[in-house]
């Protein structure tokens, strides 16, 4: 084994959105860092669906975003189709959506990989962890170099012991045209991970110029389209529509005349399968009196006739794939590019995982996206960003950055992996987020632009836009506290063309703004200065306003858990000794090693008279009498 000339202080295994994050990460923090991948043509690939964001997944690309990360300025630079979802719904559920054009965003993102300082490209799979004794040191790799690096982050997407499945026939790939990653798995199982199987897939890739769009009906996206990245400040792309179209009856006959057929049904396909994103037959299955499923017909890119039927997943055979989309209206000709298939591959369980995606088994290793058992472009770019920024941390001798439930969907996501695991794909939802109302996507850079800043991740340019927007912001609630009507006959006769006919005099502008009836808009009407408000500072001063009980509300709950989840449990903590606790509790908090009372409290079976018995022994400092 060759030992490479250059020790790193930072090695990423993978170039998924994962990687790709953590790569840029750790090389923008200083830290001489190398990109490892088994193709550097596949390169932050869209294997699936060609979108970013979504409902919850959006705020996770604001987030990036706001941090300082790349995903959001990715998609801006090469989207065709920009929407906002919910928009009838409270802000804190609305959430951005974009289709890209796949291969722009795989090139680009591959050329800001290229250009980045710090940052080493290398094409080369990665077959085992190089350790000395329980020290790692690097990695090896299938030709035989082995590089050394200060801290890995694994960010193996589906492609450890990767198993393609379309129909009965199988075949190893890391997904369709790449190779799998073999040997990795096995040794992580033998060092001490609890390592498992799971399941995805994939609809099948077809030809646009097959399909009668005429006969669908076109959905088209936001006009203006709204940006991902608080810097960019208007899309420049030629933008697309999309179709709907739908299943049919002879549709789900056809799915079901293959299920015999069906790694699926059949028992061949052992992971566990994403439950959010069902395959087309297992929705079939599982919902028999409907008699339709929707699709959303894609576009993948500006130059090519490839399209992707969105929620069409599946492991059928050929011949039934071929069956059933051309059962679909409009589709009675479509021919298929590239077949649907499903694809099972090793994860890690991420209970194994402190709150800092570094691993409990061994220092200095982390663990970011599907390895962790998560399903989605979003999460795991979210995780890859985290994970890149705390080996960087680690590095320079710093604590790790870790974000909290009440800070960002990050937060939530990694504590929901590493306090309660994951045995099916995790996805990210907003009911996830309890706090969700002070996480929303608007405000992702006043909550964490700061830290990005701070961390070296925000350019100094980006930062002081942001500055100057958080000022106005300032400057704008505390004018219209203070701004009151004064009823003149002009205000009179604008405030009854409105409805509104119990205003008293002297009421402030910021009261006018609570009313669900009256907007920036109506106060314009009312008020100059309002008029000439930006839109970004409209947008936050009104909802604030509008939702000022219930935020504050949320935000005395979170002061209340803040004790909670600040007190740290040590590690060597002996739980067997601790006097008050049921077997089962104790059982449970050994397993999980919680990193703070607050993890504690949300592993399931863990009661909070459990928590009260922790805490009083943690308060007496009795821990160092009863570690081992």
């Amino acid at each position: 084994m060759m030992t490479y000339e250059q020790q790193y202080d930072v090695i990423v295994v993978g170039s998924g959105h994962a990687g790709c994050e953590a790569a840029l990460a750790a090389a923008r923090m200083g830290c001489p860092t190398l990109l490892l991948t088994i193709n550097l043509d596949a390169i932050a690939l869209m294997s699936c669906n060609p979108s970013i964001g979504g409902l919850a997944k959006g705020h996770l690309v604001k987030e990036i975003d706001a941090l300082g990360g790349e995903m959001a300025r990715n998609i801006d630079a090469t989207g065709i189709q920009f929407r906002i979802l919910n928009t009838r719904k409270g802000p804190a559920v609305r959430a951005s959506r974009a289709q890209a054009d796949k291969q722009l965003y795989r090139l680009r993102m591959k050329k800001i990989l290229e250009q980045q300082d710090n940052l080493h490209l290398k094409q080369g799979e990665v077959t085992a962890l190089y350790l000395e004794g329980s020290e790692l040191r690097g990695v090896d790799t299938r030709s035989g170099i082995r590089f050394l690096g200060k801290t890995i982050i694994l960010t193996t997407g589906t492609f450890m012991r990767g198993l393609i499945h379309i129909g009965l026939n199988h075949y190893p790939g890391g997904r369709a045209g790449d190779l799998p990653s073999i040997g990795l798995s096995d040794q992580l199982r033998a060092i001490g991970f609890e390592v498992g199987r799971l399941k995805t897939g994939t609809p099948a890739r077809l030809d646009g110029r097959t399909i009668d769009f005429s006969r669908l009906e076109a959905q088209h996206g936001d006009n203006p389209p709204m940006p991902f990245s608080f810097s960019t400040e208007r899309i420049t792309m030629p933008q697309v529509p999309c179709h709907i179209a739908y299943t049919n009856p002879r549709t789900h006959d056809i799915i079901r005349s293959g299920l015999d057929r069906s790694p699926l049904y059949s028992g061949i396909i052992e992971g566990v399968g994403p439950r959010y994103c069902p395959s087309i037959e297992d929705k079939v299955v599982r919902f028999p009196d409907k008699e339709r499923h929707q699709t959303f017909i894609e576009p993948e890119g500006l130059e090519t006739v490839e399209v992707y039927p969105s929620g069409m997943s599946t492991s059928l055979p050929i011949d039934i794939q071929i069956a059933f989309y051309r059962s679909i209206e409009a589709l009675e000709r479509v021919e298929i590019m590239r077949p649907a298939y499903a694809i099972e591959y090793d994860y890690v369980d991420p209970i194994q995982l402190h709150a800092s995606l570094e691993t409990k088994n061994i220092r200095n290793l982390y663990h970011a996206g599907q390895i962790n058992g998560t399903s989605g472009y979003e999460e795991a770019a979210g995780q890859g960003l985290m994970a890149g920024i705390n080996a960087a941390l680690r590095v320079k001798g710093h604590d790790p950055l870790v974000l909290g439930r009440s800070e960002a969907y990050l937060g939530v996501m990694i504590d929901d992996l590493v306090t309660l695991g994951a045995k099916e794909p995790y996805r990210m939802f907003t009911s996830r987020a309890e706090y969700r109302l002070l996480l929303r996507e608007d405000n992702a850079d006043l909550r964490l632009r700061d830290k990005g800043y701070a961390l070296g991740l925000v350019h100094e340019e980006n930062y002081r836009a942001f500055v100057r927007k958080r000022d106005m912001i300032f400057a704008e609630q505390a004018r219209i506290n203070t701004t009151r009507l004064s009823m003149d006959s002009e205000q009179l006769e604008t405030l009854c063309r409105f409805g509104v006919s119990d205003i008293q005099k002297g009421t402030t502008l910021e009261h006018l703004l609570r009313r669900p009836e009256i907007t920036y808009a109506e106060l314009s009407a009312l008020d100059v200065v309002s008029r000439e408000t930006p839109p970004t500072v409209r947008e936050q001063v009104e909802i604030q306003a509008k939702y000022h009980g219930y935020i504050e509300r949320q935000q005395e709950q979170v002061d209340r858990a803040r004790k909670l989840e600040n007190t740290a449990l040590p590690d060597n903590l002996d739980y067997y000794s601790i006097t008050g606790l049921t077997g089962e509790v104790r059982e449970k908090l050994t397993r999980f090693r919680p990193d703070t009372l607050g993890q504690a409290s949300r592993i399931q079976g863990i009661t909070p008279a459990a928590i009260s018995v922790l805490a009083i022994a943690l308060k007496a400092n009795a821990w160092k009498v009863l570690a081992k």
